[in-house]
């Protein structure tokens, strides 16, 4: 449900060496190319686009890990709205 989404979003922020579309669900974001400043850039368009914040404990590598991850974290927080 949040894929394309979240693709989009990594499509526009990531600065993916691989075209966002092309990512598995399970593939490695940061070994596609996406640095650690890259990722910031992502989660707060992930906030934008989901309306949402992420907390604290949400704020570390394993969370941008994959699409899989993001998608994950993005449930989590919409649930508990």
């Amino acid at each position: 449900m949040n894929e394309q989404k979240i693709r989009d979003v990594l499509a526009a922020h990531a600065r993916l060496a691989t075209d966002a579309a092309t990512i598995g669900v399970s593939d490695d974001l940061y070994e596609a190319g996406m640095t650690s400043h890259a990722s910031v850039n992502v989660m707060l368009a992930l906030e934008d686009a989901f309306d949402v914040e992420f907390p604290d404990e949400l704020l570390r590598r394993a969370t941008f890990q994959t699409i899989a991850d993001i998608d994950a974290a993005v449930s989590g927080l919409l649930a508990e709205v």
